[in-house]
């Protein structure tokens, strides 16, 4: 089993796809770039679960 999301990083993550779905990709270490620079994110570990999030999303898009 995996994690379970938060509705902060459900909620950031589905706001940031649906604005910025040109810029994202289904490569989670060009995504945590991509998500540090749109998105003013408090630590790392926040920005990589929603780097993370963002790409399975991009990924179930396809």
């Amino acid at each position: 089993m995996g994690r379970i999301k938060t509705k902060l990083i459900k909620r950031m993550t589905g706001l940031l796809v649906k604005k910025h779905e040109d810029k994202l990709k289904d490569n989670y270490e060009e995504n945590k770039v991509i998500v540090s620079k749109l998105v003013d994110v408090q630590s790392a570990k926040l920005r990589n679960i929603i780097a993370g999030y963002a790409t399975r999303m991009m990924k179930a898009r396809k």
